[in-house]
């Protein structure tokens, strides 16, 4: 190097004081580091965070990855390893996994989950497993697993769910009208026999003291 003695040399082939490495050697990477205004060239073994290495027959170069939020990347295009918070998916790196698939959380990727068809249309309103007889009642929909998620830890959607509605029919053909208990009856009964009787006592009492007077 042209200036060995200075560190800003180190692995150079050719160098300047001020601006550092113009030319690394065969194995290393050329990588110009910015520093407010100042710019200089670095021989590196390998390249810092958010670029990757690129081969050429002049020189070898560190490039920028163009993926956004990507940490390291196997091309400008193809991101390796992304930033912390994203999940890398096929080269991108995503807040969060496309449909279609799950989070991964200890390698931080997106990989097959678990696939679900189309909800079926909802069932016959019931309760007890007559359709008629009551004011409201369940109806369930279901869908089918189309395809396994890539490992068994992936919890798949639900596959059931179920609502509730009102009876198409309150009474059931031929079936008697439910009338009310008879308990509800008596109890109506004794109260008014009770508000009957309060108010006869009532009248003689009154009676009784203006006789008194």
């Amino acid at each position: 190097a042209s200036y060995g003695p200075n560190p800003i040399c180190k692995g150079c082939l050719s160098c300047s004081k001020d601006n550092g490495c113009i030319r690394c050697q065969h194995k290393l990477f050329f990588f110009l580091r910015r520093e407010g205004m100042r710019q200089y060239g670095e021989c590196l073994h390998s390249c810092p965070s958010g670029y990757y290495g690129l081969r050429t027959p002049d020189m070898n170069r560190c490039s920028r990855c163009r993926i956004e939020n990507c940490d390291s990347c196997f091309s400008r295009d193809f991101c390796t390893k992304c930033k912390t918070g994203f999940y890398s998916h096929r080269g991108r790196c995503f807040r969060g996994c496309p449909p279609g698939f799950a989070a991964l959380e200890e390698l931080m990727e997106c990989v097959e989950g678990c696939e679900v068809g189309q909800w079926s249309e909802w069932g016959t309103c019931s309760r007890n497993n007559k359709t008629c007889g009551f004011k409201w009642g369940l109806e369930t929909r279901t869908r089918q697993i189309v395809k396994k998620p890539a490992k068994d830890t992936i919890p798949c959607p639900t596959i059931a769910e179920s609502r509730r509605c009102k009876m198409a029919m309150r009474h059931c053909p031929g079936g008697k009208y439910r009338r009310r208990p008879a308990k509800t009856k008596e109890k109506k009964k004794k109260k008014k026999n009770l508000m009957e009787r309060a108010q006869k006592q009532h009248s003689i009492f009154l009676a009784t003291d203006k006789t008194s007077q």
